[in-house]
């Protein structure tokens, strides 16, 4: 009993190794990597399983992809060099989406977000100091996000995948447009929340006034 127990789990095992072994990694343009089956490709986009749920499908833009690293190693790019929009090299593009993953995974803008905070709930509360400052809100926390992307970002090293890749420009660059991308976010995402949290201070201080 035990012996045929430990073949079905060795056939399950075998299997579970065949399908994993099977799934393709695609790189898109973003930086972003997927692992999954691609199912067809045309001339204008791909159709793959979602990762996060096999029984749908998605499809792909050739136009996002980088490459597609197949399950049985075959790597095939859909990035080329072009001097219209497509400078850099596949290499340089490469560390450039690079710069783009590790600012994803990594930077952490908490200034942005509770500076956006600090001038949404000013922008919100204006109306204490003027009864038109409650539709001048907006403007504050507007000029913060439209100057929040100006600083220069600091690179920490602990963010960084490879040390090797601050040699190279094209990696900063990309870090730095993810980092720049991630702070006007945050700003946005706290200056909602600064706005909103002003404007209920400002009625309700006004309902007890009045």
């Amino acid at each position: 009993m035990r012996f045929h127990f430990f073949i079905l789990s060795l056939f399950i095992s075998f299997i579970s190794f065949s399908q994993t072994g099977s799934l393709d990694t695609l790189y898109l343009m973003n930086g972003r990597i997927i692992v999954s089956s691609v199912l067809d490709t045309n001339s204008a986009s791909i159709l793959i399983n979602d990762p996060e749920n096999t029984n749908k499908k998605i499809s792909i833009e050739n136009e996002r992809l980088f490459a597609i690293k197949y399950g049985k190693g075959t790597l095939f790019y859909y990035y080329e060099q072009d001097s219209i929009k497509n400078w850099y090299t596949r290499d340089e593009m490469w560390l450039f989406m690079q710069g783009e993953r590790d600012a994803k995974k990594g930077f952490k803008p908490w200034g942005s977000f509770f500076g956006g905070i600090v001038f949404g709930m000013a922008g919100g509360a204006s109306g204490l100091v003027a009864d038109i400052g409650v539709f001048l809100g907006p403007v504050l926390p507007l000029a913060f996000f439209s100057t929040v992307g100006i600083p220069k970002v600091r690179i920490k090293h602990n963010t960084v995948s490879n040390p090797e890749n601050l040699k190279h420009d094209v990696y900063i660059l990309g870090y730095e447009r993810e980092a720049r991308a991630k702070r006007r976010r945050q700003s946005m995402l706290g200056g909602g929340i600064g706005i909103a949290v002003g404007y209920i201070a400002y009625f309700c201080l006004r309902s007890f006034t009045h």
